[in-house]
């Protein structure tokens, strides 16, 4: 089954999005994913929330490569999270027509972070916008299960959850845990696999995850099971970051090998 394939911004950030949607439409990806709020203190950022001419040229970018913007990073829900804050980066989503917004629960009161995410999603709904609360085994939304609790607990239509094969790996979640989560409450997946051996700490965690994920069959992640137990139509989000991969392919080369090993998983049900 052919289904939409993105290039999330992590699989060759820091690539200005100039040169990062055309090289995604030549590759064969349908839609990328692009970054506009930092997932940690002084992270470089294409100026999408500052320069209103740069953003007109991503839109028209975008247009002229028939590509589209599929998600938007990142909005992180703190304990002093409001979520009138980012509605100028809710216009930029709204602007660029950006679906999703992913979305990081860093807000161990799990009540509190649902009525938050609930905010959100009130803010995103008018403008076409689905929030996506990915869950991550380092923040308080550490598995499926709480993802899916949280989700509910907001009861907002437009709340979604982003399932990734490397945190499914790394949080304890079972594949009974992503049957469970129904299909409306699913905005997509992101793609990639990592070493069998899981790090012991926090700081062991993010570096793989952010710096060091490895392609569709180069690890130990059971790939096959995991996709299996997702709806067959679920859009695909590539992200597989990796520093020492840019340095020896580059990465314009590292982008297309991602995409060649992902879509012959999903081809084949099994990584080559």
């Amino acid at each position: 089954m052919t289904r939409p394939i993105s290039l999330a911004w992590l699989t060759t950030a820091p690539m200005n999005p100039v040169e990062m949607l055309p090289l995604a439409r030549r590759i064969g990806y349908t839609g990328v994913g692009l970054r506009a709020l930092p997932a940690a203190p002084g992270e470089t950022l294409p100026p999408l929330l500052t320069d209103p001419s740069f953003r007109r040229q991503i839109r028209d970018l975008a247009r002229q490569e028939a590509i589209r913007v599929t998600d938007m990073e990142i909005v992180r829900i703190a304990d002093s999270f409001r979520a009138a804050d980012i509605e100028p980066f809710l216009d930029l989503c709204a602007d660029l027509s950006v679906p999703h917004i992913l979305v990081a629960g860093d807000d161990a009161d799990l009540s509190r972070l649902a009525s938050s995410f609930a905010d959100l999603c009130a803010l995103a709904a008018p403008r076409g916008i689905s929030p996506a609360l990915e869950f991550m085994p380092w923040t308080a939304v550490r598995d499926a299960r709480t993802a899916l609790s949280v989700v509910t607990t907001a009861a907002a239509d437009n709340g979604t959850i982003i399932v990734d094969t490397l945190h499914v790996a790394r949080s304890g979640t079972t594949t009974d845990d992503l049957r469970n989560i129904p299909r409306d409450r699913l905005a997509y997946v992101q793609i990639c696999d990592a070493p069998a051996d899981i790090p012991a700490t926090r700081e062991g965690l993010i570096h793989t995850a952010r710096q060091a994920r490895l392609l569709p069959g180069d690890g130990g992640i059971d790939l096959p099971a995991i996709l299996a137990s997702l709806p067959p139509d679920l859009p695909v989000s590539v992200e597989i970051p990796n520093q020492a991969a840019h340095v020896q392919h580059g990465a314009s080369h590292w982008a297309s090998m991602a995409f060649d090993a992902t879509s012959a998983l999903l081809r084949t049900g099994r990584p080559t």
